[in-house]
């Protein structure tokens, strides 16, 4: 079983988050300590909790987190300029939290990594 995660209170509306896009498989929304002038959250509305954890299933729904990241990124004016997409994995990674999650930072420009 996997366990409850606050973007899975969000998902269900019980928790209340600043939502930018939302359909059938994702949902993105502001994260409440950005990075970035733009910073968001995308995350798929199914509990998935790394990325070890996709199956072939997932496909579809992984391609909408690119899909709805360049509609973002259009949408806030950061695509002609550039932004970073960052998905961490465990702790490691430095996963905080274990639902997969698409971060979209852009409105800067972004340190090197590494």
């Amino acid at each position: 079983m996997v366990e409850e995660t606050i973007f899975s209170k969000i998902i269900r509306k019980e928790i209340p988050a600043d939502i930018v896009y939302e359909d059938d498989l994702v949902l993105a929304f502001r994260d409440i300590a950005p990075q970035a002038p733009v910073h968001f959250l995308i995350v798929p509305k199914k509990d998935i909790p790394t990325v070890n954890d996709i199956t072939e299933d997932d496909e579809v729904m992984l391609g909408r987190l690119f899909s709805t990241a360049a509609r973002l990124a259009k949408e806030y004016d950061v695509d002609e300029s550039g932004y970073r997409l960052t998905v961490n994995c465990n702790s490691d990674g430095r996963q905080e939290v274990f639902h997969l999650h698409m971060h979209l930072m852009g409105g800067r420009l972004m340190q090197r990594m590494g």
